[in-house]
C-alpha cells in the first residue's frame, strides 16, 4: 500500500515580520486661512477717475477746435470764391485758340445753360488774341430753348467780332448740341463719333388704365378747358395730342431752318436726315452734317495756326460750384416732373 504524502505548505511570516500598515493621507484640518486683499484707498480712485474725466474733456475740446477751424476753412473758400473769384487770373497774351466746352445735356441749370456757356464765348470773342473760337461738344443734346439761345448768340458774335468758329464733336454732338455745332463754320469729328438726332420728342406715361384696375378715381378740376394737356392720369385726349404734335412739329422745323441755314449747300438732303436718325462720324461727313474728321489739337494747329489753346469755358466760382454741388438735389424731383412736358431734343 502506497502512501500519499501532501505538498508541504510554506511556512508564513511572523507577525512581527510584517510590515507596519500604511495609514491613508490624512486630510488638512482646515484649509489655509485666505488673506483679503489690500485695500484701495479712496482717494487713489478718485484720482483715476479724475483723470479719466480729464482725459475725456481734453479729447472733446480737441475735436470741437478742430471741427470749428474746419468750418472757418470752408468759410474763408467760399468767401474767397464770392469775392475774389477768377479776379488774379492773368488774361492770355499773344495769339491762341480760344476753346468753350460743352459736355453733358444742355438744360437750363447748371455748367451747359445757355447762360453758362455764353459767359465763355462771349469772353473768347472780345479776347484779343483770340485768333479763332473752338466748341469741343460732348453732349446728347437737351433743352431746344437753351441750344437756340447758344446757336442765336454764337451768330451774334460772329457777325460783330468777325472771328471763325469751329466745333469739334468727340464722342457724341446729337439733337441739342448739334443745334448748336450747326453755327459753326465748320464742323470736325472723328469717324467713329454720334452725330445728327435732328428730331423733337415730348414723352411722359399714362396711368389710366392702371388707376381704373385698382379702382382709383381720378379727379382733375381745371380752369380752362385745356389746363390739364397731357395730363398722365387722365384718359387720351386726341385733340390735345394734335396740339402738341403740332408744337413739337413747329420746333421740329425750327431745327431743320438751323441746321440749313449753317450747313448751306453741303447738306445732301435724304428723306431720312431730318428723321431723328444719328450717324457715325463718316457718315455725317457725306450727308454734309460734317465737314472732316479732326481733332481739337488738329484744328487749333492746322486750321487756326495757333497752338496754343486756352480754356475760356465758364466753369463758375469756387461758391457757385459748392452751390451747385450741394444744392443739386433740392427740388430735384418736382424739376423731373416739369420736365415731362418739356420738348427735348435729345
Amino acid at each position: 500500500m502506497n502512501t500519499h504524502d501532501d505538498p508541504a505548505e510554506p511556512p508564513r511570516p511572523a507577525a512581527s515580520d510584517l510590515p507596519p500598515p500604511v495609514s491613508p493621507p490624512v486630510a488638512a484640518a482646515a484649509a489655509a486661512p485666505v488673506l483679503p486683499a489690500a485695500a484701495v484707498p479712496v482717494e487713489q480712485v478718485v484720482h483715476k477717475l479724475a483723470q479719466d474725466l480729464l482725459r475725456e474733456r481734453r479729447s472733446e475740446r480737441r475735436w470741437k477746435v478742430f471741427f470749428r477751424l474746419a468750418w472757418l476753412g470752408l468759410a474763408l473758400a467760399i468767401a474767397w470764391g464770392v469775392f475774389v473769384g477768377n479776379r488774379f487770373a492773368a488774361p492770355p497774351t499773344g495769339p491762341h485758340t480760344a476753346l468753350v466746352e460743352i459736355r453733358g445735356a444742355i438744360q437750363a441749370d447748371g455748367q451747359n445753360s445757355a447762360d453758362a456757356i455764353i459767359v465763355g464765348l462771349r469772353a473768347a470773342f472780345e479776347s484779343p488774341g483770340v485768333q479763332a473760337v473752338v466748341l469741343r461738344i460732348n453732349s446728347p443734346g437737351g433743352s431746344p430753348v437753351q441750344a437756340g439761345i447758344v446757336h442765336d448768340e454764337i451768330d451774334r458774335l460772329q457777325a460783330r467780332h468777325g472771328k471763325r468758329v469751329y466745333a469739334v464733336i468727340e464722342e457724341v454732338g446729337a439733337s441739342g448740341a448739334y443745334y448748336v455745332a450747326a453755327a459753326a463754320d465748320q464742323i470736325f469729328v472723328d469717324k467713329a463719333s454720334l452725330v445728327g438726332s435732328i428730331g423733337v420728342l415730348m414723352d411722359g406715361f399714362g396711368f389710366a388704365g392702371t388707376m381704373e384696375k385698382l379702382g382709383i378715381e381720378r379727379r382733375l378740376l381745371t380752369a380752362g378747358e385745356n389746363k390739364g394737356l397731357l395730363d398722365p392720369f387722365s384718359p387720351v385726349n386726341a385733340r390735345h395730342v394734335a396740339h402738341a404734335q403740332a408744337l413739337i412739329d413747329k420746333v421740329h422745323q425750327q431745327f431743320i431752318d438751323a441746321v440749313r441755314a449753317g450747313r448751306g449747300e453741303r447738306l445732301r438732303e435724304t428723306p431720312e436726315l431730318f428723321s431723328g436718325l444719328v450717324w457715325n462720324g463718316e457718315q455725317a461727313i457725306e450727308l454734309g452734317l460734317a465737314d472732316r474728321t479732326g481733332s481739337l489739337d488738329y484744328v487749333a494747329r492746322e486750321v487756326v495756326r495757333a497752338e496754343n489753346i486756352v480754356d475760356y469755358t465758364h466753369r463758375g466760382t469756387l461758391a457757385e460750384r459748392l452751390a451747385e454741388r450741394f444744392g443739386a438735389g433740392v427740388g430735384e424731383s418736382a424739376v423731373l416732373m416739369l420736365r415731362e412736358l418739356v420738348p427735348q431734343m435729345r
